[in-house]
């Protein structure tokens, strides 16, 4: 293959697995603060 298809492939993967890593960690993260805001200060989920 070409030296540039094989670096804009591995920069393309680079940028996909990043951006799935950051909502895999994000996500679960939001949900348990917002579990902890509402058993600690009776806020409501949408506060």
């Amino acid at each position: 293959m070409n030296l540039v298809a094989i670096l804009l492939i591995i920069v393309y993967a680079v940028i996909g697995g990043l951006s799935t890593a950051v909502l895999t960690i994000s996500l679960p993260a939001l949900i348990i603060w917002k579990f902890y805001r509402k058993v600690k200060y009776k806020k409501a989920w949408t506060d």
